[in-house]
């Protein structure tokens, strides 16, 4: 059986840097270094957040050691493709989401991840997304 891989969306990725709550630490230490990754999308966000924090230079070297043991994913083409039939989807039933959620949905679609997220409220009207929330 093929071993699960997932996509880490940007709080699960926070909560990892903060090693609160401890269950998001655990569970990625529990699995193999090739079946956990982060979009470049969540990578950006984080990215931003240090820019603007007023802790840079900690939060800097906090995200580039995640990212010694977390993968940063590039967007395939096939995310682009899946992004706009989904945000028309969305868009057209009154219920969009954040562009960057739906970035990072697109892209574990695209590449039949698993969305590890605690906003699973907002991803669950996506269909064909698993979702999981290790934060619980």
């Amino acid at each position: 059986m093929k071993e699960s891989r997932y996509l880490l969306d940007t709080d699960i990725c926070i909560y990892f840097i903060k090693r609160h709550p401890a269950s998001v630490a655990e569970r990625i230490a529990a699995l193999p270094d090739d079946a956990v990754s982060m979009s470049v999308i969540a990578y950006g966000e984080l990215r931003r957040g240090v820019e603007r924090s007023l802790h840079h230079e900690q939060n800097l070297a906090a995200l580039n050691q995640m990212t010694e043991i977390i993968n940063v994913k590039a967007l395939p083409k096939t995310a682009g493709q899946i992004y706009g039939v989904i945000r028309t989807k969305l868009e057209k039933s009154g219920t969009p989401i954040g562009n960057n959620d739906l970035w990072i949905a697109a892209h574990a679609l695209a590449e039949d991840l698993t969305l590890v997220t605690n906003n699973g409220r907002e991803f669950k009207r996506i269909d064909g997304l698993r979702v999981e929330n290790w934060a619980q």
